[in-house]
C-alpha cells in the first residue's frame, strides 16, 4: 500500500495521479485523501503540520465524470496553475436527440428532435470544432460570476450568462457511433468544456445533445495507466 506517511514527511513536491471515480466530486478526493493522511499521523502518535495536511487538485473533474486527476500534497500545491493550463485528452460519450440543463445525464433532459444523422454528418460536423474555437463555459461550472461561482447560482434558479471564450480543440477523433450516441476521443486545451462541446455539436447537427459519459485519459505527459484508484491511497 502507498505510504502517505512518509510522502508527507519529506519537502519535496508530492503528485498522486488518481483515477476519480463517477459520483465523487474533485473535493470529495481532496478531503478523503487529507484524511488519510491525519490517520496516518495520528496512528502514529503524532500531529500533522498544516504544511503536511495541505492537499488540492490540478484541475476539476465533474462529478458524473472519471479519470485522471492531479492530487497535489503539501509545497506542490503552489504548482496548481501550472497544471491547469496543460493540454488535456478526454474521452467523451454525446447522446444526440435531446439537451440537458447542465449539459450532462444530472440535469433536466429535454427531447429535441428524433432525426438520426449519418456518420459521415457527424464527422463533417466534428471538423469544424478542431482548432481556435469560441465556446461558452457551461451555467454549471465552476466559473465565478461576480464574485460567486456559476454553479451556485444556477441552482438557485438564475440565469447565469457566461461571455463566449477563445479555446483550443487540437483534435477530435469519432471512436464510434451508433443512435443516439457516439463517442469521441479529443485533445484540448486549458479552459475547454467537453460538455460545452458536445452542447454545440448537437446545435450543429439540429438534433440537441449532452454529454452523458466523460473520462479524463490524460493531462500532458500524465496518464491513466500511473493512476492508481483513491483506495490505494487511503486504505489504511
Amino acid at each position: 500500500m502507498f505510504d502517505l506517511f512518509k510522502i508527507t514527511l519529506v519537502k519535496d513536491d508530492s503528485i498522486l495521479l488518481i483515477d476519480k471515480p463517477a459520483g465523487w466530486t474533485s473535493f470529495d478526493v481532496v478531503a478523503k485523501i487529507r484524511g488519510a493522511i491525519r490517520r496516518s499521523y495520528t496512528s502514529k502518535g503524532l500531529k500533522p503540520t498544516k504544511r503536511q495536511l495541505k492537499v488540492g487538485h490540478a484541475g476539476t473533474l465533474d462529478p458524473f465524470a472519471t479519470g485522471l486527476l492531479i492530487v497535489l500534497l503539501g509545497d506542490a500545491t503552489k504548482k496548481a496553475d501550472e497544471f491547469l493550463k496543460l493540454d488535456k485528452v478526454y474521452e467523451a460519450t454525446i447522446t444526440l436527440g435531446a439537451t440537458s440543463s447542465t449539459g450532462d445525464p444530472e440535469g433536466e433532459i429535454t427531447p429535441v428532435s428524433s432525426e438520426v444523422p449519418t456518420e459521415e454528418t457527424i464527422e463533417a460536423a466534428l471538423k469544424q470544432f478542431v482548432g481556435e474555437i469560441q465556446q461558452r463555459p457551461p451555467s454549471f461550472s465552476a466559473i465565478k460570476v461576480n464574485g460567486q461561482r456559476a454553479y451556485k447560482l444556477a441552482r438557485k434558479g438564475q440565469e447565469v450568462e457566461i461571455p463566449l471564450r477563445t479555446v483550443t480543440i487540437h483534435s477530435i477523433e469519432l471512436l464510434s457511433y451508433s443512435y443516439p450516441e457516439l463517442k469521441i476521443r479529443t485533445h484540448v486545451g486549458s479552459g475547454t468544456y467537453i460538455r460545452s462541446l458536445a452542447v454545440d455539436v448537437g446545435g450543429k447537427l439540429g438534433t440537441g445533445a449532452y454529454c452523458s459519459q466523460l473520462r479524463r485519459t490524460a493531462i500532458a505527459g500524465y496518464g491513466l495507466k500511473e493512476a492508481k484508484g483513491i483506495d490505494f491511497y487511503t486504505n489504511i
